[in-house]
């Protein structure tokens, strides 16, 4: 069962890493992979997403529900589709003047053997570019931190 857990401190507010990662629609617009994404139902904090994710030739479409706690975290469960099971979630810990830590963690099983031990080949690295990709898009939103910003943050980041 592929596992990645990470933490990154970014130089911008827990708000707005939040607001990013929490606006799925918008993820085929960056995120690799990401084929379509549409919510199906919205109740206060909690939404049904419908997501199909794609390399090469193998598609999926999959039902996750993602828990909001505005700017704390977002919890996303596995509801229906390929996998046994699906737990991702986002922790968002301000750190100093403007920065936050992030704390992802995804762990998931795939029904089909045969694309678990595909995907387990694949994981690490696809995991990288999916981060990379989610940096990418906060620097795109928000633009780039002054370099006194970045030399401010703390070790580690």
């Amino acid at each position: 069962m592929p596992k990645h857990a990470e933490k990154r401190v970014l130089p911008y507010a827990p708000e707005q890493l939040f607001d990013l990662v929490a606006a799925v629609e918008c993820y085929p617009e960056f995120l690799p992979w990401c084929l379509s994404t549409r919510i199906l139902k919205r109740q206060d904090n909690v939404f049904y997403n419908d997501m199909t994710i794609g390399f090469r030739l193998y598609r999926e479409r999959f039902l996750s529900k993602v828990e909001l706690d505005r700017p704390r975290r977002i919890d996303v469960t596995f509801v229906e589709g390929p996998f046994r099971h699906l737990v991702n979630h986002w922790v968002f810990t301000p750190v100093g003047e403007g920065a936050c830590e992030i704390d992802f963690y995804v762990d998931f099983e795939f029904r089909s053997r045969i694309l678990q031990k595909v995907i387990g080949v694949l994981f690490g690295e696809a995991v990288r570019h999916m981060v990379r990709a989610f940096e990418g898009r906060a620097e795109a939103l928000y633009g780039s931190p002054p370099p006194e910003a970045l030399a401010e943050m703390p070790k580690g980041a």
